[in-house]
């Protein structure tokens, strides 16, 4: 009976030491994995504390620029201010300018009414100018009479109301022929200035031509008038 409990003593024993050895393993071969688990954990967590930074330096830089951003935009909001104060200042100049314009368009309509008024006076008074001008030269064109005229016309009474400097101007370019004022001055010893008002006064007159193609203007005696100047010439011989 002893020996038998002393076998099953030993067996127990025995049984004892293997489940111990094999739990032992298994502690063992548990703890190689937990290492190998905790290596891997230990990476994973080093890698996303990585990450984490990165992303913590991202979040750094974006919060710079923003502030960079919103500094700027500051500054743009107190110019846009800035500008807004101006040109609510500069609002009644503008309105004083649009007013200003619009009254000097007014004007300016008006000028131009009289404009056209005035050339409309002058298209009619050079109808009226070249009319008399060919009434003119069909009264020249018609042949004098070989019968000398009962009263005849003296030339002190259609030169009457010239001055002895006109005279002297008018009978010089029937003379020598067209010339300006500036050519003319040394014969009658005038100025310039008076020498371009006699002749425009003969001119106006109509006791002269005036050619307006070059300046300056070349003047020269009428037809009419130089007929009239070499028979009041003949008259007087």
């Amino acid at each position: 009976m002893t020996d038998i409990l002393l076998l099953l003593a030993s067996i127990l024993f025995v049984a004892t030491i293997s489940v111990a050895v094999a739990y032992g393993k298994r502690l063992l071969k548990a703890q190689k994995e937990y290492e190998k688990a905790k290596e891997v954990v230990d990476d994973i967590v080093l890698s996303f504390n990585r990450q984490l930074r990165q992303e913590a330096e991202r979040l750094e830089l974006v919060a710079y620029k923003a502030e960079a951003v919103s500094s700027k935009i500051g500054g743009a909001l107190k110019r846009t201010e800035v500008v807004e104060k101006s040109v609510q200042a500069m609002e009644p100049k503008i309105a004083s300018v649009l007013e200003d314009r619009d009254r000097i368009l007014a004007r300016l309509d008006g000028t131009d009414k009289r404009i056209g008024d005035a050339v409309a006076s002058h298209s009619a008074l050079t109808a009226k100018i070249t009319n008399l001008e060919e009434q003119a030269k069909q009264f020249s064109a018609i042949p004098e009479p070989n019968v000398e005229a009962v009263i005849p016309i003296r030339r002190d009474r259609a030169l009457a109301p010239l001055t002895e400097t006109e005279l002297s101007a008018i009978e010089f370019l029937a003379s020598e022929g067209p010339m300006t004022s500036p050519q003319i001055r040394w014969k009658v010893r005038l100025s310039r200035e008076h020498t371009a008002r006699l002749m425009k006064k003969l001119y106006e007159g109509g006791y002269l031509e005036r050619d307006t193609n070059k300046i300056p203007f070349k003047y020269s005696v009428k037809r009419e008038m130089e007929k009239f100047l070499k028979k009041t010439e003949s008259e007087a011989a």
